[in-house]
């Protein structure tokens, strides 16, 4: 292990991936089998998990919508208690620390007590689940932009979501599913098209995958229809359409 030459500890910020092991980083493996502590979310699956060294303490701060076993600065205050009693720990997030991860709030503590920290990223969840649906967030025809939004009811009515998604551009939404009709509605509302593709991916990189495909304004009936939980992500833009549809596209562009 990377130990401090001090009596405190050290917290690494690492990156566990959007849920097969294989997508880890060398780095991010390597911590989690040397670390004593393990302080880890409910995303991160059993085969992540099992790569702790055997008498590595794993401590689950899992949250849930509407239920969290642990508040956020409780969080904090635990990977401080436990780096400034000695321990090096390893804080293991779903996806990157920085994205949608509250990775700063973490760090931010740590800093503010003196405690060394680190941040190994990780494979986010937008990248991993459009790689293993074969969703290209960026496309020479279909999109040049990104944008990567919290689809929770607060960045619903606080932000402007105007021109986030349309022609040339792709939409990728976090922690959406509850919000699914009301996501659609909004985006309708703002001009986007009834028809736009959309794609909501569920479980992404992990046995149990599924990629279901429509237009927006089907976007609430198809994660009822399909009982979509999370973890998931939501796709909009042109990059979403079926397969076939892209190919067809593509067969116009070569042939016109």
């Amino acid at each position: 292990m990377e130990k401090s030459s001090e009596s405190t500890g050290r917290v690494w910020l690492v990156g566990a991936g959007p849920g097969d092991p294989d997508l880890l980083t060398l780095r991010a493996a390597r911590l989690l089998m040397q670390a004593g502590i393990v302080v880890h979310d409910g995303l991160v699956g059993e085969a992540i998990l099992a790569m702790a060294r055997p008498d590595a303490r794993l401590i689950s701060v899992a949250k849930r919508r509407s239920r969290h076993t642990m508040p956020q600065d409780e969080i904090g205050a635990l990977l401080v208690r436990e780096a400034l009693a000695g321990n090096d720990v390893v804080r293991l997030k779903g996806g990157d620390p920085f994205v949608f991860g509250r990775g700063g709030e973490e760090v931010e503590a740590c800093r503010a007590a003196g405690v060394p920290v680190e941040v190994v990223p990780g494979i986010s969840a937008a990248t991993g689940a459009a790689a293993a649906a074969q969703i290209p967030l960026t496309h020479r025809r279909d999109a040049s932009i990104v944008s990567f939004v919290a689809g929770q009811c607060k960045g619903l009515t606080d932000q402007d979501w105007a021109g986030l998604a349309g022609k040339g551009r792709t939409l990728v939404i976090y922690m959406g599913v509850a919000t699914a009709p009301q996501i659609a509605e909004k985006l309708i509302e703002d001009g986007l098209s009834p028809d736009m593709p959309v794609a909501v991916i569920e479980n992404a990189t992990r046995p149990a995958m599924r990629v279901l495909r429509g237009p927006l304004a089907g976007l609430p009936d198809l994660v009822a229809r399909g009982k979509v939980k999370s973890p998931a992500l939501i796709v909009i833009g042109e990059v979403a359409a079926e397969p076939e549809t892209n190919l067809r596209a593509l067969a116009l562009e070569m042939n016109p």
